[in-house]
């Protein structure tokens, strides 16, 4: 896992070999980020890192300059290498949550200008993570909704879809609230 831009662009982690998680590519990573770094100030920004895997997204938002970010990953050895990796890196900006992600969406108070989420592609639940999501109340007014998902699913329908952009087989749908 590399960081691909930021204060910390170029530092690597590797994850140990029983690691399942998917990370995003970094071609996919910076993709993403060439978009936001048009569309937001990173400084003010809440973010919330759903699924969290390895953490990079978290890293990424961090290593340019956003304040305050949580991130809630339930496998215990995903979350232990998310915290080894926020203590090299000495981030403060971070807030790591071991909690499985639907019941932190029913109880969170909290609420984001932007959430990312990247489920398991095999997760039964996967296409219903937007309706989850917008019926949470975790979005401030104005705020984004990116889901990183397989090109199979489709969200266009949803009123709150915005736009889809493909980076090979990695996937992000953009929803708006207003």
């Amino acid at each position: 896992m590399r960081i691909v831009g930021g204060k910390y662009k170029g530092r690597i982690f590797k994850p140990g070999k029983n690691f399942r998680a998917r990370p995003t590519t970094d071609m996919a990573k910076e993709g993403l980020f060439n978009i936001l770094t048009n569309r937001f100030n990173f400084e003010e920004l809440e973010v919330l890192d759903l699924f969290s895997g390895t953490g990079s997204i978290s890293f990424e938002f961090a290593s340019r300059g956003s304040n305050h970010i949580t991130l809630v990953e339930s496998d215990s050895i995903h979350f232990k290498f998310i915290l080894q990796t926020i203590n090299s890196l000495q981030l403060k900006s971070i807030t790591p949550l071991k909690a499985n992600v639907f019941r932190y969406l029913r109880n969170s108070q909290q609420k984001f200008d932007l959430v990312f989420a990247d489920p398991p592609y095999n997760l039964k639940e996967l296409k219903d993570i937007p309706k989850l999501i917008f019926s949470s109340e975790i979005l401030k007014p104005e705020s984004t909704f990116i889901l990183e998902h397989p090109k199979e699913l489709n969200f266009a329908s949803l009123k709150e879809f915005k736009e889809v952009r493909n980076y090979g087989n990695v996937h992000f749908s953009f929803f708006e609230v207003r």
